[in-house]
């Protein structure tokens, strides 16, 4: 196991682990603990042993988006740049999570609030324990949803929830983040871990090419016409066709035994 100080990476049987490491302040953002997820994020791009991402927090919550702690309006001084750290932190992680061509897992274990919920909701699985609540706190502080979350949340549970959800603030919890289509699902708060990790240790037994393929055309999938649909989907049947992995699953198939993939 490799570790940084704010967040902690192992890598088994093809899942890189990443967790966020500061519970103390409920694994709430720094510089330091932004540039370590994108360390993470980076690897997880570069190695091949990688094939699967499961992210989570460490303690009692996932992320309570950014540590206010040194933007303490009372210390005087120039107002911050917020969009400089938009630009140098969160948008880059966010674009590499969802330009990655492996699934990301996320097992949210606790409260994900401002841009801690947003990048939960960037992965493609997202489980929440029962006791986890998503808040849009934003408008507290007078700001505006961001990591993804103005693109993510309409798209996701349409217009309106989205604008209550980030006008109003108010937590909601998993279950009914599961039932608005906001997560996959909802699980007691003592099998989440194993759980989240079933599925990460199924995604990279996967074949990898393919679950790739698949995640992009579904991002791509709002923004395009049926016709350049269709098109995308033929263009990437035939990559996925090339693959070692297509001909193996064919074979375990007409064998009826278990495919054994190997992310090629």
């Amino acid at each position: 196991m490799m570790a940084s100080e704010t967040v902690l990476v192992t890598l088994e049987n093809g899942v890189l682990g990443l967790t966020l490491n500061r519970p103390e302040k409920l694994n709430s953002f720094t510089p330091e603990m932004h540039l370590a997820l994108r360390a993470g994020l980076e690897r997880a791009h570069e190695d091949p042993e990688v094939r699967a991402v499961l992210l989570t927090g460490a303690g009692r919550g996932f992320c309570a988006g950014q540590d206010l702690g040194d933007r303490d309006p009372r210390k005087g001084g120039p107002a911050p740049d917020l969009g400089a750290t938009l630009d140098s932190y969160y948008n880059p992680n966010l674009r590499m999570i969802r330009a990655l061509e492996k699934p990301v897992v996320c097992a949210v274990n606790g409260v994900a609030a401002g841009a801690g919920a947003n990048i939960a909701l960037a992965c493609d699985i997202v489980l929440a324990a029962r006791s986890a609540r998503f808040i849009q706190s934003f408008s507290k502080i007078g700001l505006i949803p961001d990591a993804g979350g103005s693109w993510a949340l309409p798209r996701m549970i349409g217009e309106p929830r989205a604008k209550a959800l980030t006008l109003l603030a108010e937590p909601l919890g998993a279950e009914e983040a599961a039932d608005w289509g906001l997560i996959w699902k909802a699980v007691d708060d003592a099998t989440l871990q194993d759980e989240a990790r079933a599925i990460a240790l199924k995604l990279a037994a996967g074949p990898t090419v393919g679950l790739g393929l698949t995640k992009q055309l579904i991002h791509e999938a709002a923004t395009r016409s049926l016709d350049a649909q269709l098109d995308a989907e033929r263009d990437a049947q035939r990559q996925a066709g090339r693959t070692a992995d297509y001909a193996e699953g064919v074979t375990a198939f007409l064998e009826k035994r278990k495919p054994e993939f190997r992310g090629q």
